[in-house]
């Protein structure tokens, strides 16, 4: 199926809306039609290559849509289902059992290695070469993409999927080193500095250069 996706070509330059083919569900994935996506100072870091994802790739790790399709071996998650979409993680390690997915011992690969355990990828450009998926497990800089099974967190069909976007990274970073390592007690406060990440319509266009530190 053909779908547009905001694609990085190469290191530090602009996103461009291209037409790509991405390939059908793996049996633990399910297929998304992105409704919006959060956008992430981590994609403007990837696109410029502070972390090495192969490039060209579509990026994006903040995305919300409905499920179209469900992969044979997916349970809990249906077509039509509305999701909100966060990182990869294994499910099987230490770190995932004992309720700590975000230290997943195979992290970085599922994350940041820009294709599935197998080496594939979801995406190919109009010439058929490949391109990089499954960024931060989902790559939502897309109208459609594929995500594992682990990804996707059903919410209510009410829910404003328009704004749920930063939930899948930008909310629960926030709140969990609120909630899990400062643990404040009822009555106390704290300060909280940023306004929080902005959530744009799939596919994005363009969003400036990060400054070098």
């Amino acid at each position: 199926m053909n779908v547009k996706a905001a694609v990085v070509t190469a290191k530090e330059q602009p996103l461009v809306i291209e037409n790509v083919e991405i390939d059908e569900p793996r049996p633990d994935e399910v297929q998304v039609r992105l409704v919006a996506t959060g956008v992430c100072h981590t994609d403007a870091i990837v696109r410029d290559q502070w972390y090495p994802t192969p490039l060209p790739a579509v990026l994006g790790h903040e995305g919300t849509g409905i499920v179209e399709k469900a992969g044979s071996a997916v349970t809990g998650i249906a077509p039509g289902d509305h999701v909100v979409l966060s990182f990869a993680s294994c499910g099987a390690c230490a770190n995932c059992i004992s309720g700590h997915p975000a230290y997943c011992a195979d992290f970085a690969m599922r994350n940041f290695g820009g294709a599935r355990k197998d080496g594939s990828m979801a995406f190919r450009a109009e010439d058929g070469s490949a391109v990089s998926s499954h960024f931060f497990g989902q790559s939502s800089f897309a109208d459609v993409t594929n995500v594992a099974e682990r990804s996707p967190v059903k919410v209510s069909e009410t829910a404003p999927l328009d704004i749920l976007g930063p939930l899948g990274c930008g909310v629960q970073t926030g709140a969990g080193a609120v909630l899990n390592v400062l643990k404040p007690k009822p009555g106390s406060s704290f300060v909280l500095s940023g306004t929080g990440a902005p959530v744009s319509p799939a596919c994005l266009r363009p969003w400036p250069r990060a400054p070098r530190r």
